[in-house]
C-alpha cells in the first residue's frame, strides 16, 4: 500500500496485518473504510467536547439546524425529520420530546392530516441554535485544518460521489 509522506497511522498498521489475506484493491477499500469510521468517531467526539460548555448535545443542534433551514415556517413533519436526520420515528419522538421540554420546539397535529405531527422551531430554539452555531463552525475549521482548502474540496467531492452512490437520491 502506498504511504502518504512516509508516515504511518494506526490504519496502516492494521492493514499490514491483514494485507496478505486481501487483494490490493480490497486492502485499499478496507483502509479507507477504517479511516472514514475513525475520522467520523473523532469528529463526533471532539464536537461533543466543544459543545459541552454550551449545554447542548450535537444531536440537539442538528435537529434544531434541520428545522431552521426550513424557510419560512421552520417546520417539518416528524416523518420528514426522520428522513433528513436518518432516524427511526421512535428516535425522533424521543428527541423532539426533549427539545420540547426545553422550549426549543413545539409539536402540533397537522391540520390537513391529523395523523401527522408537525414540529416547529420556537424563537427560543432558533436563538439557542444561533448562539452555538459559531462555536460549532470554529471547531469544524480547527478539526479539519490539517487539510488545505483544496484538499478539503477534493475530499468533499469524493465523499459526495460515494454518498450519492449509496443513498441513490431520487
Amino acid at each position: 500500500m502506498v504511504r502518504h509522506s512516509g508516515q504511518q497511522d494506526y490504519v496502516d498498521e492494521l492493514i499490514e496485518v491483514v494485507a496478505d489475506q486481501h487483494s490490493p484493491q480490497a486492502a485499499q477499500a478496507k483502509a479507507l473504510a477504517y479511516r472514514v469510521r475513525r475520522l467520523a468517531h473523532r469528529l463526533e467526539t471532539e464536537m461533543k467536547r466543544e459543545l459541552a460548555p454550551y449545554g447542548i448535545e450535537l444531536w440537539e443542534l442538528e435537529l434544531l439546524a434541520c428545522l431552521r433551514r426550513c424557510e419560512p415556517e421552520h417546520r417539518l413533519s416528524a416523518g420528514q425529520l426522520a428522513t433528513q436526520l436518518q432516524l427511526t420515528s421512535g428516535a425522533v419522538t424521543n428527541r423532539v420530546r426533549r427539545l420540547e421540554s426545553n422550549g426549543w420546539v413545539i409539536r402540533d397535529f397537522d391540520p390537513v392530516d391529523r395523523r401527522s405531527v408537525l414540529i416547529t422551531l420556537t424563537p427560543a430554539g432558533a436563538k439557542r441554535a444561533s448562539e452555538v452555531f459559531a462555536a460549532k463552525t470554529k471547531a469544524e475549521l480547527a478539526l479539519l485544518s490539517a487539510l488545505s482548502p483544496t484538499a478539503q474540496s477534493r475530499l468533499n467531492d469524493d465523499l459526495r460521489t460515494v454518498l450519492l452512490a449509496l443513498e441513490k437520491p431520487t
